[in-house]
């Protein structure tokens, strides 16, 4: 095997295995990605046996073939060459000699036959969707995906087709629930909703961060996810499960609505959670006659308030919330207000903006 490449298209090709290569395997030959040389260019997979991405880049094949190499090193070594183009050539016992102008490295590879192989998804019904679409779908669900493996039920996003061409994806750790509600036309052919783990979905939003206007098509088969754009496509395992039945979650309307301007909200929650105990980042929210106020009070540090003025009557109320949770939803959301439900001390919170519920937020009291 031998080709010559642009130095920043192998190096794009590489940055999108970083995320998906495992470093601490069992499995020495993870931390690897395949390289395919072919008439037509070179082909750089990444695969961790629940998602794998295959990028097709143009590259001058003087010979045809195979290896794998480091994901990391060949990385760094490709992000620090000192010319535009760089020349792969394949020696005995898969070692590869990588030059660059005055540069010359000869690394460790592993046999291509020993690389496993990719699922075949053929039969995965593709929808074309819109990708700043799904971008924003993914930047307003991921924040309330669970990280704790017990509940691997919840390390995922829930993706459920509605009717009238619209889909929902819901994420919720059990503190707090985001769902948002946008049009995707299609079929997609799924008897009801599927989990997207958390790992398949933050490279699925990094590759559609590289160009969110370019033609993306999504499509499911029985336990697998596939997304496809121009020279690139990538397959994901989905979590086996039972999502739970978050519509309960969501209460109707609440007894107390108010409109707090966005980043005035923001802005007071971050100061006053500096002073709020443990880890916790609990702090209290007070509505009063035409304000609201923020407050947090830390035995150690002593004690914060922020007040943000608003249109409010009705009675005082004051209920504890972590303010990492309110802060999360307020940065993706785009309007300059945003409607804030509260029923009573031991009800949660909704948070979405003016006359729209399309996206949507529940955070769930603490005790303080």
């Amino acid at each position: 095997m031998e080709f010559r490449i642009a130095a920043d298209e192998l190096k794009k090709a590489l940055y999108r295995a970083q995320g998906i290569v495992e470093r601490k395997t069992t499995m020495p030959i993870l931390a690897n990605v395949l390289v395919n040389a072919t008439k037509g260019g070179i082909t750089v997979t990444a695969f961790d046996l629940d998602i794998g991405i295959v990028s097709e880049h143009p590259a001058e094949v003087i010979k045809p073939g195979a290896v794998t190499l480091s994901a990391k090193y060949v990385f760094d070594i490709v992000q620090n060459l000192p010319d535009a183009q760089v020349t792969l050539k394949k020696l005995a016992n898969n070692y590869v000699d990588i030059s660059s102008g005055s540069a010359h490295f000869k690394i460790v590879g592993m046999a291509a036959e020993e690389y496993p192989k990719l699922p075949k998804e053929e039969n995965a019904p593709l929808v074309q969707v819109g990708g700043s679409t799904l971008l924003e779908m993914i930047k307003k669900t991921q924040f309330a995906i669970s990280s704790d493996e017990t509940r691997y039920i919840l390390n995922g996003v829930f993706f459920e087709p509605q009717a009238s061409g619209k889909v929902r994806m819901v994420a919720t750790d059990g503190h707090r629930l985001s769902l948002i509600e946008r049009e995707l036309t299609g079929d997609f052919k799924l008897k009801s909703g599927v989990i997207i783990p958390r790992k398949g979905l933050m490279e699925l939003k990094r590759l559609l961060d590289e160009a969110p206007d370019a033609e993306c098509h999504l499509g499911f088969a029985e336990n697998s996810a596939l997304f496809k754009k121009p020279g690139l496509t990538m397959v994901m395992r989905l979590i086996d499960g039972q999502f739970p039945e978050y519509q309960r979650v969501i209460p109707k309307e609440g007894e107390k609505v108010v409109l707090v301007p966005k980043v005035r909200f923001l802005e007071g929650l971050k100061r006053i959670a500096l002073l709020s105990a443990d880890k916790s980042n609990a702090v209290r929210i007070g509505l009063e006659e035409n304000k609201l106020v923020i407050t947090a009070s830390n035995p150690d540090l002593g004690e914060a308030r922020d007040v943000v003025e608003l249109a409010y009557r009705g009675n005082d109320i004051t209920v504890g919330f972590n303010a990492r949770y309110l802060t999360d939803v307020l940065m993706v959301t785009e309007t300059d207000e945003v409607s804030f439900e509260l029923g009573d001390e031991h009800s949660p919170g909704v948070l979405h903006a003016p006359g729209d519920r399309t996206f949507t937020a529940v955070v769930m009291p603490m005790r303080v």
